[in-house]
């Protein structure tokens, strides 16, 4: 399934919508006010919390956590530490597994993996419009994790440049 998501400078409270691939309003990426780090909540279409996604503030190398709407932690993103020739990220689950993302972070053209196979692509060569981007996550996937992970590496990146 491809999502659409229209790029935006981030910053706290700010809110936007992922549209599904027939331009209806799919998820909500709600960003909260008044918190002492960045918080994102991604909400479904009815306005159901899915995942949460906050910005840990005091940690090596950036890193933001993904958490359910329990609060429980479900992954983490962060930049590799030893990538000379590129960046790369990868996120690591609450289960002990990890994915990993490769590609062109900042022109927005890259894949996740999971086990070598590729579970999510991100693009913006699928729009005309310059400040929309595209994730097409594979049939069986965790969308809203994937869809949350794209958020991070988005926020991180622009945050990195």
């Amino acid at each position: 399934m491809k999502y659409q998501v229209k790029e935006r400078i981030f910053g706290i409270g700010e809110d936007y919508w992922i549209e599904d691939e027939h331009g209806a309003k799919a998820f909500l990426v709600d960003g909260k006010v008044l918190r002492i780090r960045e918080t994102f909540e991604l909400k479904d279409a009815g306005g159901r919390v899915l995942a949460v996604i906050r910005h840990k503030a005091l940690s090596v190398r950036d890193a933001m956590r993904i958490e359910d709407a329990g609060g429980h932690a479900v992954a983490t993103v962060r930049k590799k530490l030893f990538t000379p020739f590129r960046d790369k990220y990868h996120v690591e689950l609450a289960d002990g597994d990890e994915l990993e993302i490769h590609g062109d972070l900042i022109g927005k053209d890259y894949r996740i993996e999971s086990h070598g196979k590729r579970i999510a692509e991100i693009s913006r060569r699928w729009f005309r419009i310059h400040d929309h981007y595209g994730v097409n996550i594979t049939a069986g996937a965790d969308v809203a994790l994937l869809l949350a992970v794209a958020v991070c590496v988005d926020h991180l990146v622009r945050e990195d440049a």
